[in-house]
């Protein structure tokens, strides 16, 4: 799997997201939470309360990427204003 980065739309979900749940639960995260479309190709980002867990969600043609990332030692810096989603840009 291969991201272009600089051709998909990439969003943050600030605050902190429970990491149990799998590729079904975030999309209804993107859909409630976000006021997103899970399908459309973005990238969402999600982080947990300690900060050391990272998933993405990404779609391509036919089903849900779920990428993961855990820290042993850092801190991802995370937003915690819950108003608003943050888009990242390059």
């Amino acid at each position: 799997m291969f991201i272009d980065i600089s051709a998909v739309r990439v969003f943050v979900r600030p605050g902190h997201t429970d990491m149990r749940k799998q590729s079904f639960g975030l999309s209804v995260i993107v859909t409630k939470d976000l006021e997103q479309d899970p399908f459309s190709g973005s990238l969402y980002l999600f982080c947990n309360k300690r900060r050391n867990i990272l998933k993405g969600l990404y779609w391509e043609k036919n089903g849900f990427w779920l990428l993961s990332k855990k820290l042993e030692k850092h801190r991802f810096p995370w937003p915690q204003d819950e108003r608003a989603v943050a888009e990242i840009t390059e």
